[in-house]
């Protein structure tokens, strides 16, 4: 029978669905467990991760039988894609199941950002009332300028079209919009760092994107945007950005994703109650339906590809 092993959570219902299917061995911690995880690999046809599980060439060296990999979510950083290659090994990621879920956290953290409210809750939890220092905006007819334009990119301009914002698009690898595609405008990301009220930032991490958003990047920002990253925190450099919020070069930010996972003690030290910025821990793309509908992909893919 064929054997998968899953190194982090899953929907319980998905999980039923490979135990039927398949021999099953589920510990959503193992990817703490490196050299566990080195030894027992070797057994198994499939395995089945999140961000978390590092799988590296070290790890898929001695994943003699392994055939499929599925990435419970999008991003393909923490596999070693190119050695999967070598050894013929499928890797299947959850291409747009999490997509709703990331747009909706950029709307909303938009919505947030643009009010000032993290800045009005501080204020008014401190006691000071602030009703009539801190000033606020509305996000209706306002830019959005989408960096990186793939799945999530194109579901994020849909929501910003849907809540009156304009939308630009930079990603170096599409020359032309679809026709349906007639609302939003692609731009150079010079573009938008002069035009956009919100940069929203939708890239895979590579050497060419590492550091994309940085000292000179800011500089160029004239309409001292928020900033939103929902992709890999090394897209930005976060020290830049802080620097550049504290220079008013930017008016907020918004980060659910971080170089460093958890973040740093020499990161959060620099960052204060009074900011108007938005902390969260990688969770845009996860929430209660878009577990459901990741695992339930992940597992039919899995189960399509052992027929």
């Amino acid at each position: 029978m064929v054997k998968i092993l899953i190194t982090e959570f899953i929907n319980q219902e998905s999980l039923d669905d490979l135990n039927n299917t398949f021999e099953i061995n589920f510990d959503e911690k193992l990817w703490e467990k490196k050299e566990e995880l080195k030894e027992i690999i070797k057994d198994y046809d499939g395995l089945i991760v999140r961000n978390k599980t590092k799988v590296n060439k070290d790890i898929l060296s001695s994943a003699n039988n392994l055939k499929f990999i599925g990435r419970l979510g999008v991003g393909l950083d923490n596999i070693d894609t190119e050695f999967c290659k070598t050894k013929n090994i499928h890797v299947q990621p959850a291409t747009g199941m999490n997509a709703d879920s990331v747009a909706e956290y950029v709307i909303s953290s938009s919505m947030s950002l643009i009010k000032k409210i993290p800045m009005f809750h501080h204020g008014t939890i401190k006691g000071d009332w602030p009703r009539t220092t801190i000033k606020s905006a509305e996000i209706n007819k306002k830019c959005i300028g989408i960096v990186g334009f793939g799945t999530i990119g194109r579901k994020v301009a849909d929501y910003s079209l849907k809540n009156g914002l304009n939308v630009l698009a930079y990603d170096p690898y599409i020359k032309k919009l679809d026709d349906n595609e007639k609302n939003y405008k692609l731009s150079s990301i010079e573009e938008i760092f002069e035009d956009a009220d919100i940069i929203s930032l939708h890239l895979p991490l590579t050497e060419e994107t590492k550091n994309l958003i940085n000292k000179s990047s800011f500089t160029k920002m004239k309409k001292q945007p928020i900033i939103i990253n929902t992709s890999r925190g090394s897209v930005v450099n976060e020290n830049d950005l802080i620097d550049a919020y504290n220079q008013n070069l930017i008016s907020g930010f918004a980060l659910d994703v971080f170089e460093n996972e958890p973040i740093t003690k020499d990161f959060y030290e620099r960052i204060t109650s009074e900011m108007n910025c938005i902390l969260t821990p990688h969770i845009s793309g996860v929430t209660t339906e878009s577990n459901i509908r990741v695992s339930n992909f992940i597992v039919k893919k899995a189960i399509d590809f052992f027929k």
